[in-house]
């Protein structure tokens, strides 16, 4: 195996292994980065979403209760206008989405599902004081961050949601005496979840990523090239003409020309002395004729 071939391999694996490093280290923080993007994009329309049922409820609901015993007004419900508002967004971006999942709901198509109740029960009602808790799961559309925050019970919930004798009988006779009762004062009761995808975010860091790369690779390849340059000018080629005027020396050729190293490096250092050891072997041969 050649001088040069063993300086590439070297060369060669420790550029694997540097890229290699940067890449691992590259990738977790793009992710990071792409990661907190979408968390923060979720909070936005968590709080689009707070803020719609924060108006609901102070704003809406005053003026149509009065009525509620003889006409349910589902507008009167602070969850409504923040589905409304998520449903213009879904339908552009089906993606997107938000749910108020709810462990005992009056409506039933609010209920939580197995994996949401773990967020409500784990998260929120076993860690007193949790205001938010984020998470990704992949999806057959692709990986999906969901960010939660816990709904509790306000004093106006126990309005309807008390008992089936204190509700708007309104609200009975369409979603009947059997679910959304019993919730109790500042009870968490369920979670507002919003659904972002992981995709673009992810793509785009993979985008970063190889802008990264290819001009480290490109400075890489220009830095093997400039090596193996210098390497075949100022150690290769003087080896090479060191070695072939040895063998004419070896092989009785005494008066073979000196070799011409320029400079004041270990290599002309090494020339000189060969030039040294062929006169002195000249000499030595004149001598013993």
């Amino acid at each position: 195996m050649g001088l040069r071939l063993k300086f590439n391999l070297v060369l060669l694996i420790l550029t694997l292994v540097g890229v290699g490093l940067s890449l691992t280290a590259a990738t977790a923080v793009l992710n990071t980065i792409a990661k907190d993007e979408v968390v923060q994009n979720s909070r936005l329309l968590m709080e689009n979403a707070t803020g719609a049922r924060k108006y609901t409820s102070e704003e809406i609901a005053p003026i149509l209760e009065r009525d509620m015993n003889v006409r349910f007004h589902p507008q009167a419900v602070s969850s409504y206008a923040a589905k409304k508002m998520f449903e213009v967004l879904h339908s552009k971006m089906s993606d997107y989405s938000y749910r108020e999942a709810v462990l005992n709901p009056t409506n039933l198509e609010d209920r939580a599902s197995d994996w949401e109740s773990d967020i409500i029960n784990n998260e929120f009602r076993n860690q007193t004081g949790r205001t938010e808790f984020v998470t990704e799961r992949d999806t057959p559309t692709g990986r999906m961050l969901y960010l939660a925050k816990p709904i509790s019970v306000q004093a106006a919930c126990l309005t309807c949601h008390s008992t089936p004798a204190a509700a708007p009988k309104s609200m009975i006779a369409i979603y009947g005496p059997r679910n959304g009762f019993g919730w109790k004062l500042n009870e968490v009761v369920g979670a507002q979840i919003v659904t972002v995808p992981m995709s673009v975010a992810l793509a785009r860091s993979s985008q970063v990523r190889a802008t990264i790369l290819a001009p480290l690779l490109a400075s890489i390849a220009l830095v093997f090239v400039l090596l193996n340059i210098m390497l075949d000018l100022l150690i290769i080629r003087p080896i090479d003409k060191m070695t072939k005027a040895a063998e004419q020396v070896s092989l009785g050729a005494t008066d073979a020309p000196e070799l011409i190293f320029k400079g004041d490096d270990q290599i002309a250092k090494l020339g000189l002395s060969f030039n040294r050891m062929q006169r002195s072997l000249r000499e030595a041969l004149k001598l013993l004729s």
